[in-house]
């Protein structure tokens, strides 16, 4: 996904946000990089374009991003916690084997759960986990 940086800052501004260059930086990789990092992948690959950078500014500007609602912390992985620029309501596939999580597409309609009636949800985490369809093509191949 290309997003501009001008584009970046005003929905920072828009959301309450202080549109630093690092605070910047990191948002832009998260919707770059669709792939649900943790804070260390978010700081390993920002380390290289900014040697001042630090894991405490990536740690405080997700709790920001979160607080602010432009980014979900997915807790599909028990050892640590991963992020999504996309706050739209999806799903999410984790490969037991590769480690990748992957968006599923839910219509908010579709999920209809009965024993919430009364009830006032603030939010909801629909994971699945399993073996993605490379990694079972990949198995496919080496059993047979």
């Amino acid at each position: 996904m290309e997003i501009k940086q001008n584009e970046i800052i005003e929905f920072m501004r828009s959301n309450g946000i202080k549109p630093s260059y690092q605070r910047i930086k990191i948002y832009e990789y998260l919707v770059k990089n669709r792939n649900h990092p943790t804070t260390e992948i978010i700081y390993h690959n920002l380390i290289k374009k900014i040697p001042t950078f630090s894991r405490t500014t990536v740690y405080n500007t997700m709790e920001l991003f979160i607080k602010r609602g432009i980014v979900s912390m997915i807790s599909i992985d028990e050892k640590e916690a991963r992020f999504d620029a996309d706050t739209s309501v999806h799903a999410h596939f984790m490969c037991t084997i590769c480690k990748n999580i992957y968006d599923i597409p839910v219509k908010s309609g579709e999920v209809n759960i009965s024993g919430l009636k009364g009830f006032k949800v603030s939010e909801n985490h629909i994971n699945f986990k399993g073996i993605c369809k490379s990694c079972s093509k990949h198995n496919k191949s080496e059993i047979n």
